[in-house]
Formats: structure tokens, sequence, C-alpha cells
């Protein structure tokens, strides 16, 4: 009796199934012995980057950021010191002092964590810290690795008095802006670019691994497939980068406290950025930020120790 012969399809199918399937096994090890703990928070990190590769490439991006948006006509305050007078310099001047500020308080938290016993190497300390304001309506500020930090007049309302226009005012009252400086600086001490750049690594030798694994499958599996496998890495990309969000505002208000900035202003702003974006922001799973909402109920559910430890720093707040 003639046995039943097996079909060809399904024998490479499974095969090629098997290629997909050690090829991702391999990526998964690779990125269990890749993990190191973020000692602000104990979260476990993919970082594949050296700390001087990070900050050469902060450094880099910097510039190039300045250069293009002078190249914009958006005017980089002060880049010529001689020339800092006036209003361009009362507004560079304030947003240095803050930054001071909070890259000391940065220093005095990573020392303190390390002699807790969290083994991770002290940053703050060796960073060349650099402040620019550039005069651009974008409500922006980032600070890249390396401590280079880039503040955008058009945040200054939000964080100042919101009467819809940028003036001097706006700095007179620094705990909002605080707020922002300290979120941004919290995303350069937890080396979150580093692991952005590690997980899009990974993710492009998984798709890698995939499509040897399709070899001659017909077309459209293989953009089923790997339709299926984009949608995961997206999907993966965004629950990290609100991760990354939600510890960089935590670390964000440690900073806040030890530099003896008022904490209280941190669910205020995020009310107001909440009103300012009312309508316009996409559902919260598919979006790389939490909602306002969510940032403001988190800074409230923080708020009694925030407070409590800024007042044993700083004296009773008012």
């Amino acid at each position: 009796m003639r046995m039943p012969q097996r079909r060809r399809g399904g024998g490479l199918l499974g095969g090629r199934f098997m290629i997909i399937i050690i090829g991702l096994v391999g990526l998964f090890i690779y990125w269990q012995m890749n993990q190191t703990e973020v000692p602000f928070s104990g979260r476990k990190q993919l970082n594949t980057m050296s700390l001087q590769d990070e900050v050469r490439l902060g450094q880099q991006s910097y510039f190039q950021i300045l250069n293009q948006e002078q190249e914009q006509g958006h005017q980089v305050l002060c880049a010529s010191e001689g020339e800092c007078l006036g209003a361009e310099r009362t507004l560079t001047e304030g947003v240095r002092t803050i930054g001071k500020r909070l890259q000391a308080a940065a220093i005095e938290l990573e020392a303190e964590l390390e002699a807790q016993g969290f083994a991770f190497t002290p940053v703050a300390d060796q960073f060349d810290w650099t402040y620019y304001v550039v005069d651009s309506a974008t409500p922006n500020a980032f600070c890249l690795p390396g401590g280079y930090v880039a503040v955008y007049t058009g945040i200054l309302d939000i964080t100042g008095n919101g009467d819809g226009q940028v003036t001097l005012e706006d700095v007179s009252d620094p705990d909002k802006l605080a707020v922002v400086m300290g979120h941004e600086i919290g995303h350069a001490l937890a080396h979150h670019g580093a692991e952005r750049m590690s997980q899009q690594k990974v993710m492009q030798m998984g798709q890698i691994a995939v499509g040897a694994g399709l070899g001659d499958m017909d077309v459209s599996q293989q953009r089923a497939i790997m339709q299926a496998f984009g949608v995961a890495a997206q999907g993966t990309v965004l629950k990290f980068s609100r991760a990354h969000e939600t510890e960089a505002d935590k670390i964000g208000l440690d900073l806040l406290v030890r530099a003896c900035y008022d904490p209280r202003e941190a669910p205020q702003l995020w009310e107001r950025m909440g009103k300012l974006n009312e309508g316009q922001s996409p559902p919260e799973w598919m979006s790389t930020h939490p909602a306002s909402e969510t940032r403001a109920a988190n800074f409230r559910e923080w708020m009694p120790e925030a407070i409590a430890q800024y007042e044993s720093r700083c004296g009773p707040l008012k």
C-alpha cells in the first residue's frame, strides 16, 4: 500500500517557520543578555551603546539641530556671547540658571544612588552641560546625551503666565519651566536615547530573521507575516516610549525637589497642557507619550512624598 505523500509546501512552510523561530529566540537571548538596570526606577532596559558613542552622537545631533534652526530663520539666542544683551540675555540666563540647579541635583542624586549600591556609571558629573534658547514658536525642549539642552521660546508662555505671548515675565517664575527641563534631563540620565537606538537595532535584526525565513513563500503570505511583525514591533516601541516618558517625569520630579523648585507646579503644568491639546491627541495606546491627564494623575500620586522631601530640604512650601 502506498503511503500518502507529505505535502511539499507544508514541509517548506514548517522549515521556514523553524528558521524564524530560531532567529527570534536568538534575538530574545541577545535582548536578555544586554539588559541593564535603570537605577532611578529599577526598570530593566536594553542598552548596547557605549557611553562615549552615546555622548558623541548627542553632541553631533545637538549642533546639527541648532544649525538647522538658524538656517530656517530661528535665532539661537546668545550663540555669540559677545552679542548677548537685553531680553536675549535675560531669557538665556534664566534657562541656564534653572539648568545649573538641576544638573547639581542630578549629580547629587546619582552620588546617593551609587552610595546605596546601585551598579551603574554616574554620568551627570561627566556631561558637558550646554544650554541654548531657540527663538521659535514650536513648543519644544530637549536634552540630548551629554547634557546638551535646548529650550524653544514657544514653550516659555506655556510654562510662564499663559497670556499668549513670550515676554520676560514668563521666566520670572521658573518652577513650571523647571518641570519641563527636569523631565528632559531625566531622559538623558536614564539613557533613553541609547535604549531606543538599541531597540531599533534589534527590530531590524528581527526583520532580517523573519525575511530570511520567508524564502519563496507566496507574496501575500510574506506581506501578511511582515505586517504582523511590524505591528508587534511598533506596539513594543510605543509601550517603551510611554514608559520612558513616565520614568523621565519621575526623575524630573526628584530633580525639582533637590533643586528646591515647587513640585506642585508639575501636575498644574500637565493640566494646562491637557487643555491646550484637548481633542488633538491620539488615544494613549497609539501614542509615544502618556495622555496629559495620565501624567497629571501620576504627579498627584507622587506629590505627598515630593512635598515631604522638598520641605525636609528646602523649608516649608507656601
